[in-house]
């Protein structure tokens, strides 16, 4: 069948072609904006040529991090958030609830180069996954035994290949992804790019051209989409300040 592919010229165009898309859907949408076509939706992980173990960059990052962290973090999963949200590379690839703030993460960075807005049906992809939820109703969170088979110990001491990636909700626990209304995929062993995986039915593509970035921008920036709402911090307040400067 194929992924659906359509172009995006505004945001009245996602809203038109999401009413289309997502009628005979059921379940939730995800959505997730790249800012190059040339990505894959694929984790930082494994981008990665070479990458040591997991543990490695695990026990790395928390040598220094214990102190500088407020909240009590005991699992694997837990790290795994926190290096995600500081720029370490994990098995884990950022969704959000939001096409607007996916769209954002389209076309606010490399404005010469076209961008691509992907829609996820999550329900659709745990189906096609090889470690299937129980509930192909409802999307597994990271408290859920059968994510045990993703975690750091499981995938390092378990060589199967095979285990696709799964979409799973988490605990919004820091004021960054509360405000993009944040959600998961979690990839194993097997590198594999979530659009070759199945017939393409869990996955929309909305490109759009470098022409129409500047527009969408203004358009997003009407809509009070921008990044301090979605960057809740103080390095973007000040980012906004110096832009009113020029």
């Amino acid at each position: 069948m194929g992924i659906k592919t359509k172009k995006l010229k505004s945001v009245a165009d996602l809203i038109a072609n999401l009413k289309v898309d997502t009628a005979h859907k059921s379940g939730p949408c995800w959505f997730r904006g790249h800012s190059t076509e040339a990505w894959s939706l694929i984790p930082s992980y494994q981008r990665l040529k070479s990458p040591p173990p997991e543990s490695v960059l695990r026990s790395r990052f928390k040598q220094n991090a214990h102190l500088l962290i407020p909240q009590a973090t005991a699992t694997d999963f837990d790290w795994m958030f926190i290096m995600q949200h500081y720029g370490v590379p994990t098995r884990l690839l950022d969704w959000t609830e939001s096409p607007l703030a996916a769209l954002y993460f389209t076309v606010c960075h490399q404005e010469s180069k076209p961008g691509v807005l992907w829609a996820l049906f999550p329900l659709v992809l745990n189906r096609l996954t090889t470690s299937k939820p129980e509930d192909v109703h409802h999307l597994p969170s990271f408290e859920d035994s059968i994510l045990g088979n993703y975690s750091t110990l499981s995938v390092e001491t378990n060589s199967q290949t095979g285990v696709l990636p799964m979409a799973v909700i988490a605990t919004r626990n820091n004021p960054r992804i509360q405000a993009q209304l944040g959600v998961f995929t979690i990839s194993h062993h097997t590198k594999q790019p979530i659009e070759e995986i199945g017939g393409g039915d869990h996955l929309v593509r909305y490109d759009v051209s470098a022409d129409a970035k500047k527009r969408i921008r203004e358009e997003l920036k009407m809509l009070a989409v921008t990044k301090f709402q979605l960057f809740p911090e103080l390095s973007s307040v000040g980012e906004i300040v110096r832009e009113g400067l020029r």
